[in-house]
């Protein structure tokens, strides 16, 4: 059975392909080997992968070094007898286990998506009869019957075909249905050109066929996708690997401390349990506790704001991602563009005109020079209404919108026709169909034969391509009548008009005395009458947002299935490319990236910014090549096709409404209104989201190296401890949530969109954010010390002494605060008042400082005592100072670097 796994049925003829499945194209195929191909190859769908259990993966999410640390936090605040804050640390540790595992499962839906794609009803030939079976009991060597509207069940080599159209947009993304036919092609043709194919999932839109299956289940196009998708490594986000790595530098660097703390004591000869209890708190003070709550609910506060914006985030990490986007990917058809047909221009033998207008609504202008036509000229008159009339597709009106039934070309020209102001009763009852030539691939044309009313006359009028059209005319009508017909002329016209990556359709007609189409009066003596050229228009948002993108210093590639020269011509429309920018440098279709290697690939992708006719192996290699080069990538899609490259990319953005469900389940973040601008927003958003971040680690690790290094040094020099363990605890939690939290409230700053995307290589804290920190930690390590050791000094028991140590850290930690609005522009520049969040979290911490040092219940829990109003000055004197040095920092760190 082996032989029948194969990637070549397009290079063989019908007869070898039927010959090698045993199959017969009237009888099908016989029971015995239904039987033996249904045990050898079994039933048509996607089965999963063995994957790990549910209950692993829950427990793999404990897995992370963070994770480690705050369960010794809780683990140690438990001996400690804090049973309360020991509950509240593993609370959090438990909360971000169970938002990773969710997350982890609903990425495994992907691939159940995938099996209602080839999940549907298929009629049969077996043993010379029709019958109607479940797709999932198809077999290779199966002969299926299809017609318009029917899903493909597997993937089929065609053996007869009348007037085939097949939409393989979710497959290849082309934008418009493919022809098919029966004729065999070259061995080395690509997939998105093998017209004598079709793939499982894909939909018949017009004709009817007859093929024979060749692959079922995992071995078609669709479950190579899936395999691609299981194959795909779900990468971690820019902020999770800093965040990864800076806990792990974080826990080595506590270890050490506490090491070194236990081994100073031992040296100075302090009692065991003593050291112990003194290393223990160095740890808990340099254990940040508030940290992975402060991401989890700055990334969900992202997703609200987001959600409003119709950026719906499937992932939490994917919002910070989105700030971090050095390169966008984006599909053309329907992302960029509105995947709908629309004529632009018609070429006449003696004019070119423009055509005006919005959406399907039949209302528009024609332009002549850019002058707007008061009367429509005769030959352009003869056209649409030719282009008309030559027609099958309907234009109707469902709820004030207008839309196409039928093909997108033949409704380009209806709508052109009605911008025309022609009446659609008069003009069928004046032009009686009397005959119709479907459109056939082969051929390339389409005609019908009309009777004029008016004149007593019929006429044939054909519409098709430029190669089949143009050589059957021998005259040309002008505004002067007829004249001989100049097909180097109008070649070289449809070639300027395919240049700018437009569709140009051929129409001419015939006068004929038969009552219906012969083939015989098809070969010559036809009238041009003009070109008709018309394209996919991008989404005038879709630029605004392009152009937002690049001035926020993000690549953008578009990655279609459509042809070279359309994807190149739209590409420049939308911005991606400059005006000045040439094909062969910027443009690399399917064929060409084939035979690049992984390394000339890297390379090209610096001046490549187009990719087509692309196949879903190729989308996913240039997401790795992009990441071999150290780029964050985003990738847009709605196909089947871009599921693996979804999955692959750094964040894979789904359309929510044209979307396939295999590419939403494979994506990151759903765009609810297939907008593309939607994306320049939620960058825009995923950007402060970072910022907010990154404020708040600048804000928060300042306080756990002052707590650490005042443990340290008081045993180093043999002092009593200014602060002690479950006072530390106090600072950390009250602080982390009163006052850190607000931070993730702050508005976005004013250059977010002007500035370039941060290097992927960059630490998650720059050297001048370092100093900064440092020197707030030294502050506070002085400050408290000093303040300390002058209370004991004066003769003051120890527990007023640390009571103002814990209020000057806290007061400290407030002014702070206030400073970390901007990291880099002057505190006395900031509007301190525009986030109230944090005006209100500052309050109730004050508040409740004042409770910790007054209460007589949290006087007893934290050994704490009330203190004097000169006491209380003391400390806001000494805290309020930390503005004046961080103003001194910022000038030498941030605006004299960039004066």
């Amino acid at each position: 059975m082996e032989h029948l796994i194969g990637e070549n049925w397009h290079a063989l003829s019908v007869e070898e392909t039927l010959e090698l499945f045993e199959s017969d194209e009237i009888e099908g195929l016989s029971p015995l080997n239904i039987k033996h191909r249904e045990e050898y190859f079994g039933l048509n769908e996607i089965k999963q992968k063995n994957k790990e259990t549910k209950l692993k993966k829950f427990f793999m999410q404990f897995h992370n070094a963070l994770i480690y640390i705050l369960l010794a936090a809780s683990f140690i605040t438990f001996l400690l007898g804090e049973y309360i804050d020991s509950s509240v640390i593993f609370a959090v540790v438990i909360i971000n286990v169970v938002v990773g595992f969710i997350q982890e499962v609903k990425a495994q839906e992907a691939i159940e998506s995938l099996k209602n794609l080839i999940d549907t009803n298929a009629i049969v030939i077996r043993e010379g009869k029709k019958h109607e079976i479940s797709s999932k009991k198809l077999v290779p060597g199966d002969i299926v019957i299809l017609e318009s509207g029917s899903k493909v069940p597997s993937d089929i080599r065609l053996i007869s075909v009348k007037d085939l159209k097949v939409d393989e947009s979710m497959l290849t993304g082309e934008s418009l249905p493919v022809i098919k036919n029966i004729e065999t092609m070259d061995e080395k043709t690509l997939l998105n050109d093998r017209n004598n194919m079709i793939y499982s999932g894909t939909f018949v839109t017009y004709g009817r066929a007859k093929g024979i299956v060749i692959a079922t289940a995992k071995h078609t196009q669709v479950g190579k996708i899936a395999n691609l998708i299981h194959e795909s490594v779900s990468l971690q986000t820019p902020l999770t690997r800093k965040i990864s790595q800076f806990s792990k530098l974080l826990l080595y660097i506590i270890l050490l401390l506490a090491a070194v703390t236990l081994a100073v004591g031992l040296l100075r000869e302090y009692s065991f349990v003593d050291i112990f209890m003194a290393s223990v708190a160095l740890a808990v003070g340099a254990i940040p506790e508030g940290l992975p709550a402060a991401v989890t609910i700055t990334l969900a506060i992202g997703v609200h704001k987001m959600a409003k914006k119709n950026a719906i985030i499937r992932k939490l990490p994917a919002v910070e991602t989105l700030g971090s986007v050095t390169t966008i990917c984006s599909d053309k058809t329907g992302t960029l563009t509105q995947n709908k047909m629309f004529v632009t221009n018609i070429f006449t033998a003696s004019s070119l005109y423009e055509v005006k207008g919005v959406g399907y609504e039949p209302k528009g202008e024609f332009l002549l020079d850019k002058k707007v036509l008061k009367t429509i000229p005769k030959e352009l008159y003869e056209t649409l209404l030719s282009s008309y009339l030559c027609n099958e597709a309907y234009l109707i009106q469902k709820d004030k919108e207008y839309e196409i039934s039928g093909d997108p070309t033949e409704g380009a020209l209806i709508v052109a026709a009605l911008k025309m102001g022609i009446n659609e009763y008069e003009i069928n009852k004046a032009h009686k169909r009397l005959d119709i030539l479907p459109f056939e691939s082969d051929r390339q044309y389409m005609a019908t034969l009309n009777e004029d009313e008016e004149k007593q006359i019929n006429e044939i009028h054909l519409k098709g391509s430029i190669e089949r059209v143009l050589p059957l005319c021998s005259n040309m009508l002008s505004q002067k009548g007829t004249k001989k017909f100049n097909l180097a002329e109008i070649e070289n016209e449809a070639k300027s008009l395919a240049s700018k990556g437009l569709r140009v359709l051929a129409v001419a007609k015939k006068r004929v005395e038969e009552n219906e189409i012969e083939n015989s009066r098809l070969k010559d003596d036809f009238v041009f009458l003009g070109l008709v050229a018309m394209i996919d228009p991008p989404r005038q948002e879709a630029i605004e947002s392009v152009k937002a993108c690049k001035t926020a210093g993000i690549n953008i590639i578009m990655i279609t299935g459509d042809h070279a020269l359309t994807a190149f011509s739209i590409a420049k429309m939308m911005n991606i490319l400059n005006k000045e920018d040439k094909f062969e440098d910027t443009a690399l279709n399917a064929k060409e990236l084939h035979e690049l290697s992984d390394t000339q690939l890297i390379e090209k992708l610096k001046t490549t910014k187009v990719f087509a006719r692309v196949e879903p192996e190729q989308k996913l290699r240039i997401v790795d090549a992009l990441q071999a080069r150290g780029e964050i990538v985003a990738m847009t899609g709605d196909g089947v096709n871009d599921a693996p490259a979804l999955k692959q990319a750094d964040i894979g953005i789904a359309m929510g409404k044209t979307g396939t469900e295999v590419a939403k389940e494979a994506s990151d973040m759903l765009l609810t209104d297939d907008n593309f601008s939607s994306i320049a927003k939620a960058v825009k958003e995923g950007r402060n989201v970072f910022d907010n971040l990154i404020k708040f680690i600048t804000w928060t690790l300042p306080t756990n190296l002052g707590e650490g290094l005042v443990i340290l040094f008081s045993i180093m020099l043999g002092f009593s401890l200014p602060i002690l363990p479950v006072q530390i605890l106090w600072i950390n939690m009250t602080t982390a949530i009163f006052l850190g939290l607000m931070l993730v409230f702050e508005k976005k700053e004013e250059n977010i969109m002007t500035r370039p995307p941060r290097t992927p290589s960059t630490p998650i804290l720059s050297k001048e954010l370092l100093i900064m920190m440092l020197t707030v930690g030294f502050y506070m390590l002085i400050s408290s010390t000093t303040i300390f050791e002058y209370y004991i000094n004066k003769g003051v028991n120890e527990e007023y002494a640390r009571t103002v140590a814990v209020n000057i850290f806290v007061f400290i930690e407030i002014f702070y605060l206030f400073t970390c609005k901007n990291l880099e522009k002057s505190t006395f520049k900031i509007n301190p008042f525009d986030n109230r969040y944090l005006l209100y979290g500052v309050f109730l911490m004050i508040v409740l400082q004042i409770l910790f040092t007054n209460s007589s219940l949290l006087n007893s829990a934290f050994g704490t005592t009330s203190l004097s109003l000169y006491s209380w000055g003391l400390i806001v004197l000494v805290s309020f100072f930390i503005i004046f040095i961080v103003e001194i920092l910022k000038y030498f760190l941030f605006y004299k670097k960039r004066n």
